[in-house]
């Protein structure tokens, strides 16, 4: 009887000393549970560009670091289709959503339903017409529209002919990278045609040679982006043309070294992604972000 005592003693103490352990085991295990189990939705205009790649590569890599998961959803240009891949992020119910928008009007109603179901909202590059978005992450596109403008002015002339591939029409990057463009060229060039080639480099070739038999005395192109001024390259040939692309991607820088393109307006994509990713971090702690991060820009040109 009291070698039985003595073993029930013992395993009564042996339970109590794992009850007083276990509320802050099990607390830290929540803790590690919640970072682990916390997704983050990366919805991106479309991943047919080297410079969204480098914003996808640059969350994952930042997530993975911070311990977050991450599922990325590729618009491929369409917003029809970001709208609903959004709204399937939201559906599989995603703790935060970081988005580029391909339009930045369509794709309102899809942040207002993220909205709806408390889901905070980061939008990268390009921001949206309505809705809440907690922070804008982009460069100053209007200050790149006239650093481009301003480096065409230096290397071509006042009012030499310069024509410009628009971006996809209603996305933000476009606006804004036109009108500070706009800004300078219509006071100090002439701006004798303009269309959009939607971001896409073989467009860019396209309406490229489309602008360049009705208007042979062009001297220069901007383009919105450097897929866009990749293509025009290939419409110039051996004319003696300027083109300034923008993003700095590293066909563009490649192109530049080679001596074909002469110019970018370089975004630092990757700092995009990264910086996104840490306005996550900072949203979960119940941290103060920035309504709007302007990433700097900077003029890569040959030597």
């Amino acid at each position: 009887m009291k070698k039985f005592l003595a073993i029930l003693l013992v395993l009564v103490l042996s339970l109590a000393a794992c009850s007083l352990e276990s509320p802050e085991k099990k607390k830290g295990d929540q803790s590690a549970d919640k970072t682990e189990e916390m997704t983050i939705g990366v919805s991106l205009s479309t991943l047919n560009n080297p410079f969204f790649v480098s914003i996808k590569d640059a969350i994952e890599k930042e997530a993975k670091t911070q311990g977050y998961k991450v599922k990325v959803v590729d618009a491929q240009d369409d917003s029809a289709k970001q709208a609903n891949d959004i709204d399937d992020l939201i559906q599989q119910k995603v703790d935060y959503l970081i988005i580029n928008p391909t339009d930045s009007a369509a794709i309102a109603s899809a942040v207002e339903n993220a909205n709806g179901e408390n889901i905070p909202v980061i939008t990268l590059d390009r921001s949206v017409d309505s809705g809440d978005v907690a922070s804008f992450i982009a460069s100053d596109n209007v200050e790149g529209g006239k650093m481009a403008a301003d480096f065409i002015v230096q290397k071509v002339g006042k009012k030499a002919q310069v024509a410009e591939l628009e971006g996809v029409p209603g996305a933000s990057a476009t606006r804004e990278r036109g009108k500070g463009f706009h800004q300078v060229a219509d006071k100090e060039l002439q701006v004798v045609a303009k269309q959009t080639a939607k971001f896409n480099r073989a467009e860019g070739l396209n309406v490229a040679q489309n602008i360049l038999q009705s208007n042979p005395d062009i001297k220069a192109i901007f383009a919105h982006n450097d897929e866009m001024a990749l293509g025009a390259i290939e419409a110039i040939g051996n004319k003696d043309i300027l083109v300034v692309g923008f993003d700095g991607n590293d066909d563009a820088l490649k192109s530049i070294k080679a001596g074909n393109l002469d110019a970018t307006i370089a975004q630092q994509p990757a700092l995009m992604g990264e910086e996104a990713v840490k306005t996550v971090t900072s949203l979960k702690d119940d941290k103060k972000v920035e309504k709007e991060v302007k990433v700097p820009l900077k003029l890569v040109k040959q030597q």
